[in-house]
């Protein structure tokens, strides 16, 4: 009985009560708290957005989950094995009876976690070979365009304007950035991807050069620089990048990634560009060399050949014994002559001596005499010829039947000849009116009066110039509409409303279908027969 009035005495709860209960008792006292541990069971972000892990000591373990919207902002993400400290509140999941902390804000566990972080993902990223010498560029000796990424306002960008103004000035473009704080890191990445993707002729000249800077400070001050995403950007720059981040003794990992590490922004801008001053006179002082050369050389080569000159003959002494042999060819050949023009008087003299009238005259008649002997014997051969040439022309004169046979057999060829030649051409006309009837057909089936006769018409204005667009009508305008029995002259009807332009997408017979060849519908036209 005692047993049974205990029972009866006892409160029910139902499991909901009791948990409800547990819930706002944990999270009634446990409203904020911090809470130092190390991360395990990092699952990532989930497909919701949300983080969910375990905080966990030498004795005891914790569930933990960081809700969508404070994931976004946080500064640090979280990473497997990393030792933070959590702030937000406890609070109970009814649905598997555990107690989690959600969580508001983490933070590294101090400097020494900040810095095994740091190693670590130094060790990711160097394994994946960002940090390999041989992919790091040039630096341009002296660029055109300097992009400078880093905060409007510190007095870094005036210290390298300033510096730049004094070496050699040139044009100087500035990406403004946080160079602290949450959104740092994601800046100073889209920055370095931006000038990348300036092209040539956009209006905005692209840099030759990139320098990223920021001032001194303490490592979580710097940490936006050891973040992934603009180590990974410093690193896939097509534009050489100087890494000018902190003091000399800081260091970050986009140092590593760049092309060149400034120990300042000072002397990044020292590194980006000579001294102007400095060219100029080493300028001079080559151009000077170059005269002073210029000079020897021809000095030298001036001397060789008046060393050279010394060593020559003079012209008399040259031309000496030529211009002897040429006066003594020149009197024996003047001699010759003369002797070469009396000779040949003589044998002139000689000759006309043995020339005289009568002998010409006796060599014409001489030769008169053999002409007339030559003529006499000419025609009678000529005369025998043609007595030749008859008596064979006799002999070979036919009979009248003989030129009839061959009459009669040259006409049988002409025939036969007829013959094949009215077949050839009825084959050939034949042959031509299929390949007739072939076009014909295909011409008819590429018509548009075919098409005319489906219940289409061919609107022309009154030039006979085809209309094809409803807005090309002229509310009054005179048109003509071919059908496929003919034409009729219509007026376009004022006031009546314009057809919709058929939409591409219908099919189907009536789609195409002009409105003025739709029987009892309104149209655009009115019949003006």
């Amino acid at each position: 009985m005692d047993s049974e009035a205990t029972k009866s005495n006892a409160a029910e709860f139902s499991v909901s009560e009791i948990s409800g209960a547990l819930k706002r008792m944990v999270e009634d006292n446990f409203g904020h708290v911090r809470v130092r541990g190390e991360i395990t069971g990092y699952r990532g972000p989930h497909s919701s957005g949300h983080m969910y892990f375990a905080l966990k000591d030498e004795r005891a373990r914790i569930e933990a989950v960081v809700w969508r919207g404070v994931a976004g902002r946080l500064k640090h993400r979280p990473e497997e094995g990393m030792e933070v400290v959590a702030t937000g509140k406890l609070t109970t999941y009814p649905g598997s009876s555990k107690y989690q902390i959600v969580i508001d804000n983490l933070e590294p566990a101090g400097a020494g976690a900040l810095m095994a972080l740091l190693e670590e993902r130094k060790k990711k990223l160097q394994a994946e070979g960002l940090f390999d010498p041989a992919r790091k560029q040039l630096l341009p000796y002296m660029p055109r365009v300097i992009g400078v990424i880093t905060s409007p306002t510190g007095a870094v960008i005036r210290d390298i304007l300033h510096r730049i103004t004094d070496r050699f000035p040139l044009h100087v473009i500035v990406w403004p950035v946080r160079v602290q704080g949450d959104t740092c890191a994601q800046e100073v990445a889209a920055a370095i991807d931006g000038f990348n993707a300036i092209e040539a002729g956009s209006g905005i000249p692209r840099p030759d050069l990139l320098i990223v800077a920021r001032g001194g400070g303490s490592i979580e001050d710097l940490w936006g620089f050891n973040e992934e995403a603009p180590v990974r950007a410093a690193a896939q720059s097509d534009i050489p990048v100087i890494s000018a981040v902190g003091h000399e003794t800081d260091w970050s990992l986009i140092d590593l990634a760049a092309d060149v590490r400034a120990p300042t922004p000072t002397g990044a801008a020292e590194i980006a560009v000579p001294v102007k001053v400095d060219l100029e006179a080493h300028l001079a002082t080559l151009s000077a060399r170059q005269r002073n050369a210029i000079s020897r050389h021809m000095s030298e080569v001036r001397g060789a050949l008046t060393a050279a000159g010394r060593g020559l003959p003079s012209p008399d002494s040259l031309f000496a014994v030529k211009s002897q042999r040429l006066d003594r060819a020149s009197s024996r050949a003047e001699a010759g002559f003369v002797r070469t023009m009396n000779a040949k008087r003589v044998a002139y003299e000689n000759r006309a001596g043995k020339l005289s009238p009568s002998l010409l005259r006796n060599r014409i008649a001489g030769l008169g005499h053999r002409l007339d002997i030559v003529r006499t014997e000419l025609s009678t051969a000529q005369s025998r010829m043609m007595e030749r040439r008859k008596s064979r022309l006799a002999s070979a004169r036919l009979s009248s039947g003989m030129l009839l046979t061959a009459a009669n057999q040259a006409r049988r060829s002409l025939n036969d000849l007829a013959r094949r030649m009215d077949q050839t051409q009825k084959l050939n006309l034949q042959q031509a009116t299929v390949r007739l009837d072939s076009a014909s057909r295909l011409l008819n089936s590429f018509s548009y009066t075919s098409i005319l006769e489906r219940g289409f018409a061919v609107v022309r204005d009154m030039e006979g110039q085809v209309t094809t667009r409803s807005a090309a009508i002229v509310d009054g305008g005179a048109y003509e509409l071919e059908f496929a029995d003919g034409r009729t002259r219509v007026t376009a009807g004022a006031g009546t409303e314009k057809a919709a332009r058929p939409s591409a997408s219908r099919e189907g017979k009536g789609a195409r279908q002009p409105a003025a060849s739709r029987k009892g519908q309104p149209g655009l036209f009115d019949d003006a027969d």
